[in-house]
């Protein structure tokens, strides 16, 4: 059985992440018995997603605010302020930030996925080293230990 758990903002762990963007750990799976994660997205235009699936895991992004391009598997669409979108594990998937900044919150079921953004990104309260950077290996090594695979590099232009 799981407990009720609360963690205020000040106590999430905040990572560096793609683009210089900050993912935030609202709840993971330890706090949930493993049932679910959740992460908050605070990024930039521009910043994009491989092409990935999941293969343990469904995905739900809810877009607080700005906008964003998805695919899901060969449809295309934009993401606006309050949408939503659930993808399907094994369904492959990719988003490109559409707007000058964008902030989503991730739903991960069941948990597990807070280990991809843990392992490749930075906690902000260290410092950061000098060339820091998410490269592509380092991405898709991350994805691999919790079930992701990256299919390709992400999908769209990115702005000029």
């Amino acid at each position: 059985m799981s407990l009720a758990y609360l963690a205020q903002a000040g106590q999430q762990q905040q990572l560096e992440w793609l683009g210089g963007g900050t993912m935030s750990i609202v709840l993971d799976s330890a706090a949930t018995n493993g049932q679910l994660s959740v992460a908050r997205s605070r990024t930039f235009e521009g910043v994009a997603s491989p092409y990935h699936l999941h293969t343990q895991d469904d995905e739900v992004f809810l877009m607080i605010s700005g906008t964003a391009r998805f695919w899901c598997g060969e449809e295309e669409s934009e993401l606006g302020e309050g949408g939503v979108i659930f993808l399907p594990r094994n369904v492959p998937h990719a988003y490109r930030v559409t707007s000058a900044q964008a902030e989503m919150l991730i739903i991960c079921t069941p948990g597990g996925t807070e280990g991809l953004y843990r392992s490749v990104g930075r906690d902000r309260t260290t410092p950061r080293p000098d060339g820091w950077v998410i490269t592509p290996e380092r991405l898709a090594e991350g994805a691999e230990m919790v079930g992701n695979v990256v299919l390709g590099p992400p999908r769209g232009a990115p702005p000029a």
